[in-house]
């Protein structure tokens, strides 16, 4: 009927299990310990797993955090403890456990477990990367240890760094367990009271503040001053320091001294590049257990091109390069010639060859300048306030020298 995945270090209770599931049709397969189970799951998704809780190599709450993280917890799971306390078993079902089981288990109880759980197929699969499955490189290590000790605070944070950093998933390991997470991008243009409500006991968190506009900072000038009442956190993200939003993007001094009175820099992708081969496999992993593309794996020549190329749109380009070689690729197993054809696809082509370098030097200044420019513009969609920030040129000299170029202005965006 079903293939049921059985986990626990005890030989008799795996035994036991298995001699009732098979004797209800079902097929068993039995795992001693949690490397075991993993290579189980590796091998084929089963409809349902029961996990002990207490095992001597990894307990079945990290495995289950484990498999929650990495896109895996896309089957039912019961827990199992004969130690376990209402504590444990609230956390359990917080991260994704359908149901617990406390040993010695009653018979009529495992098989009702087992049919409801059997019943509950429909699991959502996360396509979230999430920062608990990373962390082996040293920067990020440090980082998820600054994050943990200021997740126990209520004061609002602002998040530093690059364009692409998909800022949440550093927001999401603020978060405690089944605590709200609000997006501010759309609820800032809500009514308050309605907010403040959703987010009550979590976060509130704000994207992208250099797209604010002046209504929507007010409206976040009047959340931010409501949220400790209501024990909501208020996290933002920006790209550039807040002096510079008050300075150049015409963001409100006050609300900028109140947002930042903690700020963390994220790091680039970059700096924990030895992170690029494991980021690369949980993204596809998660595509192929959502049954968004064929079986896929990267081949080691693969996962080390992506680990050396520089990633100038951060983890946000990675995901999509990723995404594209799930899609295109015509083998199961992703190679180097993949890896290069989208590399290319996603990256600008270059020019350098037919810049006229037997030319004045004013000249060619000015044909360099115009690629540069034609570049950016097409890199950022036209958007003249994230040319002008990734180029480092204010927006007024930015404007005069497109017009200076013969360069078509760019979109103005309201701030």
């Amino acid at each position: 009927m079903a293939q049921i995945l059985v986990v626990d270090d005890e030989v008799g209770i795996r035994e036991l299990l298995s001699e009732i599931l098979a004797d209800e049709g079902h097929q068993v397969v039995l795992a001693e310990n949690a490397g075991a189970a993993r290579r189980a799951r590796a091998a084929q998704r089963p409809d349902l797993v029961l996990l002990d809780i207490w095992m001597p190599d990894t307990d079945g709450i990290s495995l289950l955090k484990e498999w929650a993280a990495n896109g895996q917890l896309t089957m039912p799971v019961v827990m199992m403890s004969g130690h376990g306390t209402i504590e444990t078993a609230v956390e359990a079902t917080r991260i994704g456990a359908l149901d617990y089981l406390e040993k010695p288990i009653a018979l009529q109880r495992l098989l009702t477990t087992v049919k409801r759980a059997l019943r509950n197929q429909d699991v959502p699969v996360s396509r979230r990367l999430s920062l608990s499955a990373l962390g082996r490189s040293p920067v990020l290590g440090d980082l998820k240890k600054r994050l943990a000790q200021l997740a126990q605070i209520g004061t609002p944070l602002m998040l530093r760094g690059e364009r692409g950093m998909q800022a949440e998933m550093f927001v999401r390991h603020l978060l405690a367990a089944g605590a709200p997470f609000v997006t501010g991008a759309d609820a800032l243009n809500e009514p308050p009271s309605e907010v403040l409500a959703r987010a009550a006991g979590g976060i509130l968190f704000v994207p992208d503040l250099l797209r604010l506009t002046r209504s929507e900072q007010k409206n976040l000038d009047f959340l931010l001053v409501r949220a400790e009442k209501h024990k909501a956190r208020v996290v933002s993200f920006s790209t550039v320091e807040p002096q510079r939003l008050v300075t150049e993007h015409d963001f409100d001094p006050d609300l900028a001294a109140r947002l930042s009175e903690l700020v963390i820099a994220l790091p680039s992708v970059r700096e924990f590049a030895e992170e690029i081969p494991e980021i690369a496999a949980l993204v596809l992993g998660q595509l192929v257990e959502a049954r968004a593309c064929p079986p896929r794996r990267l081949s080691t020549a693969s996962l080390n091109a992506l680990r050396h190329h520089s990633w100038p749109g951060n983890l946000a380009q990675l995901d999509a390069v990723v995404r594209n070689l799930a899609l295109t690729a015509l083998e199961e197993e992703v190679r180097l010639a993949d890896v290069e054809r989208v590399l290319a696809a996603h990256s600008a082509p270059v020019a350098a060859g037919e810049l006229p370098l037997d030319q004045p030097y004013r000249q060619a200044r000015d044909a360099f300048e115009r690629l540069y420019f034609e570049y950016q513009l097409a890199r950022e969609n036209g958007s003249m306030s994230k040319v002008a920030e990734r180029t480092g040129i204010e927006r007024t000299h930015l404007y005069r020298k497109l017009k200076a170029l013969g360069l078509p202005v760019g979109r103005r965006e309201e701030t």
